[in-house]
């Protein structure tokens, strides 16, 4: 096991706005604050919370922290060495509306209410290519029905991505489920960026280091917004 990692676990113990109920270390005081009192009891405001599932090193969690400083933000991966990068920049700017949660994705409903949750990000997901099922796929319709069980009823999930696989199985299963698309494109910057809203432009327009990198190579950029 890497020091680096051992640092970087070591110092999410102590960030609060860190919460890593997967470890037993870390489960005194995750009860208080956890399921239904997140409002309450992290953000202390009324403000609606945005999940980025899959969060990674929580790029997208900041940079929508950043943009919408009245709305609450939690990041939500199972790598703690990966989050870290996330809670140590929320910490380092003073973001208030930034929390992360290191879970895996199968047990979101445990911490997490129902209609608790505003809205979805699913950001650059591994496509999984040899998941037939979509049980290891985030953005798979098994994974939206989880998800359902936490968000408001005509809430948002937004699914941006750089892999063609993902964009076609997760449209495919989407159209299968019936579910409601509100956009759908296959080059974010070239065909819909300037139709959107302003708001929705504005979160969109994140771009996080391997996005840029794989811009620079040529590849598009996938989006589909669903409302559930």
């Amino acid at each position: 096991m890497g020091k680096d990692k051992l640092r970087k676990w070591a110092e999410n113990e102590t960030f609060n706005h860190v919460f890593e109920p997967c470890l037993q270390e870390a489960v005194k005081g995750v009860d208080a604050v956890m399921k239904g009192k997140w409002a309450k009891n992290v953000f202390k405001n009324d403000n609606p919370i945005t999940l980025e599932l899959g969060c990674g090193k929580g790029e997208y969690t900041v940079g929508l922290a950043r943009k919408y400083p009245d709305r609450n933000f939690v990041g939500v991966d199972i790598k703690g060495h990966r989050l870290w990068r996330g809670a140590k920049t929320a910490k380092e700017e003073s973001l208030p509306n930034v929390a992360f949660l290191r879970t895996r994705l199968e047990f979101i409903d445990k911490y997490f209410a129902s209609d608790e949750v505003s809205e979805v990000w699913l950001t650059f997901s591994d496509p999984q290519p040899k998941d037939e099922k979509g049980t290891k796929r985030i953005t798979s319709p098994v994974y939206i029905e989880l998800y359902k069980k936490i968000i408001k009823p005509g809430s948002l999930i937004n699914v941006k991505t750089d892999s063609v696989l993902l964009y076609d199985l997760s449209k495919e299963g989407y159209i299968e489920a019936g579910y409601k698309f509100v956009y759908d494109s296959q080059d974010v910057y070239g065909d819909l960026v300037h139709r959107v809203p302003q708001d929705l432009r504005d979160a969109l327009e994140i771009i996080t280091y391997y996005e840029t990198r794989w811009l620079s190579e040529g590849k598009k950029i996938h989006f589909i917004q669903l409302e559930i």
